[in-house]
């Protein structure tokens, strides 16, 4: 595929700017780059979503026609994004055959006859679980060899893969790499677009890196590491806190949360915590540690089976959502675009909506004031560095980080004692990553306690002034100062919390 002079605006605002790439049969090409750097536009362009306003894209020397998703997918392109596109109370076998002609017998589907290309598509990706199998019935990591499968079905060329071990565990990530290696070895091209830079550069045959709409890099496997990488794509080093400015809590002085033998089913197991005023306390271990659990009973999604809570040294009793928010603990969920976002409505009515009291335009009154919610939706966007149109722009057409930066202001004027975030930076480039980062912190020292879950262990490193490890629904240790490394928390995800520190039994 040539890829030449793709240029695309919107409102005036160039998302490409004359972008060359060339993506090869049996490569894996790696596309990198900050939210909003254009990757989006360029994949909806190829995919035929999007008509571009300059440029060309030919395949085997053949212009494809702009503006065309049958024409894309005619030319051999396929497309899995981050949210699967799945029809959930539909079988494997027919989310495969989707869309694709049918042969019949009777007037009716023959899907024995229909599904032989699919059946020949999920043996060559290895699927081994049977294609009557509900797809809601089935893992993340095997929805997305139905989607895989779906896209050989159709003789796919080229599969454009949009962070695809985003929710993956390690085991499943090396599944697919082992996929994306045997499909570029028999001439499919890849074309992998993700944020985790580790994949990226042990993946991928070439790299190019786009900021701002432009192709600013491109480099042979082995010409870039990841601090190159980092470089290319946010113009300068990221910055490394030194430890030994790290908040230290006083722990002479009541904590403004606590937690005390919290249980709750199998997955939280007599888990106690403190969390002071002003630190940034994060939670460590592997997918499935009982991480997630934890907030959602502290928030109020679920309910404990047994333990307490405490805020501002008072018992706590939280019976929903609601309950947790009107006490002063919110949480920004791991699954923004459907728990946390209200895509249809605009970037000022999602920050505005914890708040929609103090802005009513007479008190006692269900009116708000239009003029107090522009005017703290812009103050709230422009201390965050939302990057938007305007704060009457829909929200989903916002980047992956600048839609999570709007879910952290929406509670920045909510009397907030108490921030949860599960995975503040899954899916977002590593220049948004730091400006999340600057805003919690910023946060914290504000006096809020902010508790955070991270899988990314550089993250934990990075942001938290302590860390707590959890395995299998227990505090497995606690990693304060010059103790908060990878290796550390690494080496306490896999401990049992019975063992002994120190042990050589």
């Amino acid at each position: 595929m040539r890829i030449r002079g793709l240029t695309k605006s919107f409102a005036g605002e160039l998302a490409l700017d004359h972008a060359d790439l060339d993506i090869e049969r049996g490569k894996v090409h790696g596309l990198v780059g900050a939210n909003g750097a254009g990757k989006s536009t360029l994949i909806r362009c190829l995919a035929g979503v999007t008509v571009p306003d300059a440029g060309s894209v030919a395949i085997a020397g053949e212009e494809l026609q702009r503006g065309s998703p049958q024409a894309s997918e005619r030319a051999g392109l396929a497309f899995i994004h981050q949210e699967l596109n799945l029809i959930p109370h539909f079988n494997a076998l027919q989310n495969m055959l989707l869309g694709a002609p049918k042969a019949t017998r009777f007037g009716m589907i023959d899907w024995q006859r229909s599904g032989v290309a699919a059946r020949a598509a999920a043996e060559r990706v290895g699927i081994r679980f049977p294609l009557d199998a509900r797809v809601s019935d089935l893992s993340v990591a095997e929805r997305w060899l139905v989607m895989i499968g779906k896209a050989l079905t159709r003789d796919a060329s080229m599969i454009a893969m949009d962070e695809p071990t985003a929710s993956l565990s390690e085991p499943e990530s090396e599944q697919l790499f082992a996929i994306i290696r045997d499909l570029s070895a028999q001439g499919v091209a890849i074309l992998y677009v993700s944020h985790r830079l580790e994949e990226v550069l042990r993946l991928c045959d070439r790299i190019t890196v786009l900021r701002d709409g432009r192709v600013v890099g491109e480099a042979e496997r082995g010409a870039l590491n990841k601090k190159g990488l980092v470089r290319a794509i946010i113009g300068h080093d990221v910055r490394t806190p030194d430890a030994s400015t790290r908040f230290a809590a006083d722990r002479s002085k009541r904590p403004i949360f606590s937690a005390r033998d919290i249980a709750w089913k199998s997955a939280v197991k007599g888990v106690s915590l403190d969390l002071y005023r002003g630190e940034v306390l994060a939670l460590g271990g592997l997918i499935g540690a009982g991480r997630t659990e934890l907030a959602h009973l502290i928030a109020g999604v679920t309910r404990p089976d047994a333990g307490r809570f405490e805020l501002d040294g008072k018992p706590l009793e939280i019976a929903d959502e609601a309950g947790a928010v009107r006490a002063g603990i919110a949480l920004v969920p791991e699954e923004r675009r459907s728990q946390g976002l209200m895509l249809q409505q605009s970037v000022g009515f999602n920050i505005n909506i914890s708040t929609l009291k103090k802005l009513r335009s007479i008190p006692g009154l269900p009116f708000v004031s239009d003029r107090k919610a522009r005017h703290q939706a812009e103050a709230l966007v422009a201390d965050l560095g939302i990057k938007t149109p305007g704060v009457a722009a829909k929200i989903a057409g916002l980047s992956g980080g600048n839609q999570q930066k709007a879910l952290i202001a929406r509670w920045l004027n909510a009397g907030t004692k108490l921030l949860i975030l599960d995975e503040p930076s899954r899916g977002v480039d590593i220049g948004a990553r730091e400006e999340i980062h600057d805003a919690i912190r910023t946060l914290a020292r504000s006096g809020v306690g902010i508790l955070v879950i991270s899988s990314d262990v550089e993250e934990l490193a990075l942001l938290a002034d302590r860390v707590l490890v959890m395995r299998e629904g227990r505090v497995t240790g606690e990693l304060t100062g010059a103790d908060i490394t990878e290796a550390r928390i690494i080496e306490l995800s896999y401990q049992d919390a019975n063992d002994e520190e120190g042990d050589d039994a």
